[in-house]
């Protein structure tokens, strides 16, 4: 008896954020135990970035985590994982190589843009051409899909996913594909936790004032420049919240993504070092709240319930860099 088909034996699984959850949907239909919070975790994947010079709809961006693709590229070697990447000059030549691999059994990864994916939401599209997902199989016209932000798989006519693979603008994915290369390690283990805990730790204590906690409070002294009665301050904070909780998984739901992965860690953590781990993780939650905290006292101003207060967003972002800058000095010392 021959051998199921992938698309009978993958299992399409739903996530927090789609580059995560694509690649712990990978790693586990290769036989790896890889769930998508240590995935993020151990791609060093956390991070953020206040970046004035780089504009998205005429707004700065802000950042919350690393860029697109530095999940893929950081989980390689925690589990010894190689990764094939393949761009294309042209659609008929991406849409050939997709078949071919699927042909072969192989699940693959594209890069696409958000805004040409006709199973979102019309209110849901937006112009982000780094949206991952996966596709194990094609019928007739239509490709098998898993999304992970996606309760179910979904399918998608050819013409449509063409569309999203080689759409134009910031991040062109050039009809992106990725697959594995090899059979990964079974599961990572305590010294891949470490180098990921140090590296996520130097991003967010960096000496750089765009990064980490300066980048915050460069953040907050811009906010508190701001004009409560300009009309372009309402834009600029909108902006910061949408990149926040719109965006990805947003600055909150990355923070409570990075407190299941210290929870996860803990399994692996010499015995001496596993309580003060799942501490962490309790702090990190917390953390994440104060984001959503964040988040609603900015939308409480934006709908008119609050006073327009750029002092006040000022105030809550510094005091957020505070914490942000105890919990990674005190993680740093655990991953010694």
């Amino acid at each position: 008896m021959s051998a199921p088909a992938p698309q009978q034996t993958f299992q399409h699984s739903h996530a927090a954020h789609c580059e995560s959850g694509v690649i712990g949907s990978l790693l586990r239909h290769h036989g790896a135990n890889a769930s998508e919070p240590m995935v993020f975790g151990l791609s060093a994947a956390l991070a953020f970035a206040y970046l004035p010079f780089i504009k998205v709809g005429g707004l700065p961006l802000v950042s919350y985590r690393m860029p697109p693709r530095a999940i893929i590229k950081g989980i390689r070697q925690a589990f010894a994982i190689r990764f094939r990447f393949e761009t294309f000059r042209s659609v008929e030549a991406g849409q050939a190589r997709l078949d071919d691999l699927l042909a072969q059994g192989t699940i693959v990864g594209l890069q696409t843009s958000v805004f040409w994916l006709p199973y979102f939401p019309q209110d849901m599209r937006f112009h982000f051409n780094a949206h991952n997902l996966l596709v194990y199989g094609k019928e007739g016209d239509e490709y098998l899909i898993s999304d992970p932000i996606g309760d179910v798989p979904v399918r998608c006519a050819t013409a449509d996913l063409n569309r999203a693979r080689f759409a134009k603008g910031a991040l062109a994915p050039k009809g992106l594909l990725y697959y594995p290369d090899n059979t990964p390690r079974a599961q990572a283990d305590w010294p891949a936790v470490q180098r990921a805990l140090k590296k996520t730790c130097r991003g967010m204590l960096a000496p750089f004032p765009l990064v980490g906690v300066r980048g915050m409070r460069l953040l907050a002294g811009r906010f508190a420049k701001l004009d409560a009665q300009h009309s372009n301050t309402g834009h600029f904070i909108g902006n910061v919240i949408r990149m926040q909780e719109e965006i990805g998984t947003g600055g909150g739901g990355f923070r409570f993504l990075y407190a299941a992965f210290l929870q996860e860690a803990a399994q692996f953590a010499p015995a001496e070092k596993r309580t003060a781990l799942e501490n962490m993780a309790e702090r990190m939650l917390a953390i994440g709240d104060d984001w959503r905290a964040f988040a609603l006292a900015a939308a409480r101003m934006l709908r008119g319930r609050d006073a327009m207060n750029p002092q006040h967003m000022a105030d809550l972002l510094r005091a957020q860099a505070d914490r942000e800058e105890a919990f990674f000095r005190d993680l740093r010392k655990l991953a010694a």
